[in-house]
């Protein structure tokens, strides 16, 4: 069981690299649970809808709703997150050696979200990998109690990383 996280300093680059981890785990034969996000514009409004493609095969759980053209607030759908955690939960009891998710948010701060998840996953032995941002980063080092380990937001490190290399490289 190892725990990690990863970050990346560009809007929008930690989705595809996660998505991309991941499909690479699944082609290598892992058994991986959690989740990756989707991001698709929506015409006629400057937010993008979210969607969370359950791991390793589905459902797609759209994870935001539409608070009207101008709004700035936090999308976030928290009924679509828990219906991803619940079939997540599903695929993680039938066993797993990975657990992918994708972002360490605001949910997961409050202890909500992934966070059982989180701790399931490890009790029973599986690796678990972790996005997050600098502004809940904090929140994920308290939660993990310093377990975590950093890993530079690559695709080939993080393919490492997934495949048990004890030497892959982490973020300074």
């Amino acid at each position: 069981m190892r725990l990690a996280y990863t970050m990346t300093r560009g809007r929008g680059e930690l989705d595809p690299l996660l998505h991309d981890t991941a499909r690479r785990a699944i082609a290598s034969g892992r058994r991986v649970a959690g989740i990756v996000q989707v991001n698709s514009d929506r015409p006629g409004c400057a937010r993008c809808d979210m969607d969370a493609v359950v791991l390793p095969d589905g459902p797609v759980i759209r994870i935001s709703q539409s608070l009207g053209r101008e709004a700035r607030g936090c999308r976030l759908d928290a009924e679509g997150l828990e219906r991803a955690v619940s079939v997540t939960e599903m695929h993680l009891k039938r066993g797993a050696d990975l657990l992918i998710v994708n972002k360490f948010g605001k949910q997961e701060a409050a202890g909500r979200g992934f966070r059982p998840l989180i701790a399931e996953a490890l009790d029973a032995g599986a690796d678990v990998l972790v996005g997050v941002n600098p502004l809940n980063l904090q929140a994920l080092l308290d939660f993990t109690g310093g377990l975590a380990v950093a890993l530079e937001p690559d695709a080939a490190r993080l393919a490492d990383w997934v495949a048990g290399d004890p030497v892959a490289s982490t973020q300074g």
